[in-house]
């Protein structure tokens, strides 16, 4: 079994889908890895640690014309400003893994079927005990939400914690982090490190205990909503009306705060509007937003991705690809994901185990054998359910 790791290169992108410590594991287990020369130098891996863990360097074409396994950090389902010539260099029988924007993207599912490209999308790992450590949306949203308060701190006029100095006592930045998920209880923990006063709020009921657990304080704006969990732990989307109460009642909270950090997504679907211009309006001038949800549409209304906008004296800072701007660390949490799930797909022998009662398989592989076997993706596309397949037990019975 070949394992391949071509460079990223999509524009901003510096992690790599296997670091050095990953590789040495797997060519322990038997595998053949092959990386591209200079793949991991922008997260800090220079080519020779690769050759000590026992990588082969190759060029690029190499890479796609001799591995049975690319492993990606970004496919070309996600990366959509350079993805096309990788696409290309695929063959059939190859298995691509990586981020694939698969719930917003199913039409890459299907490409990968009519090149008979197996795929398997990693922001599709089941959110279950047993997958956990194969989970790059919650290793890419704890780093998110470490740099945004970063981010955040960098740009307020003022220091996060409270001192008392001769020259008087300078009060404790407040800061406010709307969405309680992974990306948003590292925000809370990070701004607390830092020294500010720090309130959380989520839609859902759970998350209060959570938001605690960080040493941050709840808000609670009483407004009922329901169905606020999906069965993957994700925040459901909520109707246009709670939505509306929900901007009324948080338009107080904001006007006191000095930074806040936004992270609420639906997974496939534009990020939910949460901060509306007439809320920006109404905040302090010196403030500072932190849109997480920036490249899905952003949580606040005047979000641009990739710029800083300053309205009322407001900045509102839309970043891209914030997990690549830690690619050290980030790339230690990817490739451990990507080796995790190799031992998982592949057999003691070396053999490709894509077994389709297990539940990790089911969810993640959306192309095999020609065709789109993911439900998810199927119903996205359009496409009518596979007939249910006779069990052993079944047939002997017949």
């Amino acid at each position: 079994m070949i394992i391949g790791i071509p460079k990223e290169t999509c524009p901003g992108e510096c992690r790599v889908g296997l670091i050095p410590q990953n590789v040495a594991a797997l060519v322990k287990l038997g595998r053949e890895v092959l990386i591209e020369n200079g793949a991991g130098a922008a997260a800090g891996h220079a080519d020779a640690a690769y050759q000590e863990a026992g990588a082969t360097l190759v060029s690029r074409a190499d890479i796609f014309e001799k591995s049975d396994i690319v492993v990606q950090v970004q496919t070309p389902g996600l990366n959509q400003d350079t993805g096309a010539e990788d696409f290309a260099n695929l063959k059939a029988g190859q298995v691509l893994v990586g981020q694939m924007d698969p719930l917003a993207n199913p039409e890459f599912a299907q490409q990968l079927a009519e090149k008979k490209v197996t795929g398997v999308a990693m922001e599709l790992i089941p959110r279950i005990t047993r997958a956990q450590a194969m989970d790059v949306l919650s290793s890419n949203a704890m780093i998110a939400g470490y740099k945004a308060v970063l981010i955040g701190a960098s740009e307020l006029a003022a220091m996060f914690p409270m001192n008392m100095t001769a020259a008087g006592t300078l009060n404790p930045a407040r800061a406010f982090i709307m969405g309680a998920g992974v990306a948003g209880l590292q925000a809370c923990a990070t701004a607390k490190r830092l020294g500010a006063v720090v309130e959380a709020y989520d839609v859902r009921p759970a998350a209060r205990e959570q938001i605690l657990s960080v040493g941050a304080k709840p808000v609670e704006l009483n407004i009922e909503a329901e169905n606020t969990e999906t069965s993957g732990g994700y925040a459901k989307e909520q109707s246009a009306d709670f939505i509306a109460k929900q901007q009324a009642a948080m338009a107080d909270v904001l006007s006191q705060q000095d930074v806040v950090i936004t992270t609420a997504a639906v997974p496939g679907k534009k990020s939910p509007i949460l901060i509306t211009a007439d809320m920006v309006q109404k905040m302090k001038p010196g403030a500072v937003i932190v849109d997480l949800a920036a490249e899905k549409g952003g949580n606040c209304e005047l979000t641009q991705l990739g710029e800083t906008v300053v309205v009322n004296g407001v900045k509102i800072i839309g970043p891209k690809n914030v997990p690549s701007t830690v690619a050290s660390h980030a790339s230690q949490m990817y490739g451990k994901n990507i080796e995790n799930l190799l031992a998982h797909l592949v057999d003691d022998e070396g053999n490709l185990n894509l077994d389709y009662e297990d539940e990790i398989i089911r969810e993640t592989v959306v192309s095999l054998e020609g065709d789109v076997p993911q439900v998810r993706m199927r119903e996205l596309l359009g496409m009518p359910e596979l007939p249910v397949k006779e069990s052993a037990d079944e047939a002997a019975d017949a």
